[in-house]
């Protein structure tokens, strides 16, 4: 049985907002997300434009550009409490350069971002990298998606 989820969907106003609203559907957001929760959790899903994009990564990681995914995470026990912060253009421009539709590229970077909600870190060390790249992928096969890293 898969956690129980509290899911808010947000859109900003990202450019070509109908095309994110269509790879978006809540109900898919809310199974990729449930997928990758290993406890219950209550997690915000914000579609952000570049400006603000960036403004949130610059603010919080002192990175001065738009990235595709930003994980706020301020609970895993009990249950996860988390916002996700997903950039619409930098993930279309992503999708596009790597072949993927843009629903399968948001699928993963939100597996991706609710894995680093519950402590899951590649950057701390190869072997932390090799292992939520794992979980990542099967956590996709379980949804029926390809592995995003070929």
């Amino acid at each position: 049985m898969l956690p129980q989820l509290v899911l808010s969907l947000q859109f900003a106003s990202p450019e070509n907002s109908a095309l994110h609203r269509s790879a978006l559907p809540r109900h898919r957001v809310a199974r990729w997300v449930r997928h990758a929760l290993a406890v219950d959790g209550e997690i915000t899903v914000r579609i952000v434009n570049l400006d603000e994009g960036r403004g949130l990564n610059r603010e919080f990681r002192h990175k001065d550009y738009a990235t595709n995914v930003l994980t706020f995470d301020y609970a895993k026990e009990p249950s996860v409490l988390a916002d996700l912060v997903l950039c619409a253009p930098v993930v279309e421009r992503e999708a596009l350069e790597q072949g993927k539709t843009l629903s399968a590229h948001y699928a993963h970077l939100l597996v991706h971002g609710v894995l680093h909600a519950q402590g899951w870190d590649h950057e701390t060390s190869k072997k932390d990298a090799d292992a939520m790249e794992s979980r990542e992928i099967a956590i996709l096969a379980k949804l029926g998606l390809a592995n995003p890293y070929i």
